[in-house]
């Protein structure tokens, strides 16, 4: 669906009610929203309404592209001292014997597993175990980057380095360039779920807090190491706490703009602590992805993560404001399939995830973690 600039102000002229067409105009005329303009967009907006501004957005920034690149994962382990309790993953250390423990070489055995395909990242993440330490890791990195130098080594939640730096009596500051010496060069998302500490310590009290979060990146990004931020949504947050978590990602790239992308993550009820709460609807997952499009005026880059979301629901998405599918991936990463996500063996071709785009009338581009373009498919390209 393409929306030009005659049609957002149809948008705007068959909006009945005042503030929402007020918003409208705003997205027009590329103004930033506030909190309360963010919140009513939850309590009000239509899901065509929020579809509409949120493509329109998209194709401004992006026209019909949408990226994705070439990556695998490696999750040293899934034994963890903390615990949270939407967490399907995690094994505690009581119970290491039940989870796994990569040692050195089994990780370095699936870098080379990849040597003689075209993948330009490896993403590190896992469980927070005491053995895996700042040296153990710092290790793992300059391995992998004599083995690969060409290599981008995306790596490790704010969670996981907070609890490495905390044991090796080292700041952040220092550690984040330690890890970066040693090879690491970006961080994912992970670890934000919700900021609002009434929720953390509902869902996740033993860990690095909003703050200790937030700090790490932007140290990161100090480095000129670019990250990623993630929202889990869906359990016990209502509409403000989503909007604050934004608004306080927003504030952070306003002073730094190190944030790749934003990639709202949905709460999956298999088999935790939380699952009586079941799971919001595939209408809200949408909605989230719009208001977070129209919200994140600052985030150039809006990630469905389509392992977690499934296939359909992630092409979907891209009429929501979407532009990025994450990877091809291969089936290294287990942290939803455990919870019960759509995909139980996410990998997906080249061809299958060019295909799943250009059916849906979009323009696949395969890109660097840093969103530089290396190829893009048009919709007559042979893959």
């Amino acid at each position: 669906m393409t929306i030009s600039h005659s049609g957002i102000e149809a948008i705007i002229e068959q909006t009945t009610d005042t503030a929402l067409q007020n918003i409208a105009i705003k997205v027009k005329n590329k103004e930033r929203i506030n909190q309360t303009e963010g919140i009513l967009l939850f309590e009000k907006g239509e899901l065509g309404f929020l579809g509409s501004l949120a493509n329109y957005i998209a194709q401004d920034l992006h026209q019909n592209k949408v990226y994705f690149n070439r990556n695998f994962h490696i999750e040293p382990t899934n034994v963890c001292v903390f615990t949270c309790h939407f967490c399907s993953y995690s094994r505690v250390y009581k119970h290491r014997d039940e989870g796994w423990e990569l040692s050195m070489q089994q990780m370095m055995d699936i870098v080379r597993k990849y040597d003689n395909e075209p993948v330009t990242e490896v993403h590190i993440v896992g469980g927070v175990h005491p053995k895996m330490n700042l040296e153990f890791f710092c290790e793992l990195l300059r391995n992998i980057k004599t083995h690969r130098p060409e290599l981008h080594i995306k790596g490790f939640t704010a969670v996981e380095l907070d609890y490495m730096f905390r044991k090796a009596k080292v700041t952040v500051e220092e550690g984040m360039k330690i890890m970066n010496e040693a090879g690491l060069q970006s961080l994912p998302g992970g670890g934000a779920e919700i900021f609002a500490p009434e929720i953390r310590e509902k869902i996740c009290a033993d860990k690095v807090d909003g703050a200790g979060w937030l700090h790490i990146h932007e140290t990161a990004h100090q480095l000129g190491m670019p990250t990623n931020a993630t929202m889990l949504y869906g359990h016990y947050e209502n509409y403000a706490h989503r909007i604050d978590h934004m608004h306080q990602l927003r504030e952070l790239q306003d002073k730094t703009n190190g944030f790749n992308c934003f990639i709202p993550l949905k709460y999956r009820s298999g088999d935790n602590d939380m699952s009586h709460l079941g799971e919001v609807s595939l209408v809200e997952d949408m909605r989230l992805y719009a208001i977070a499009r129209i919200f994140m005026d600052n985030f150039k880059n809006l990630k469905a993560y389509w392992p977690m979301l499934g296939r359909q629901s992630a092409q979907l998405s891209l009429s929501f404001g979407v532009n990025d599918l994450d990877g091809t991936i291969d089936d290294t990463t287990k942290i939803y399939s455990m919870a019960g996500a759509e995909e139980q063996n996410p990998a997906m071709s080249t061809e299958d995830l060019c295909n799943l785009i250009k059916s849906v009338g979009k323009t696949p581009v395969e890109r660097d973690t840093r969103y530089n373009e290396l190829k893009n498919y048009g919709l007559n390209e042979q893959i």
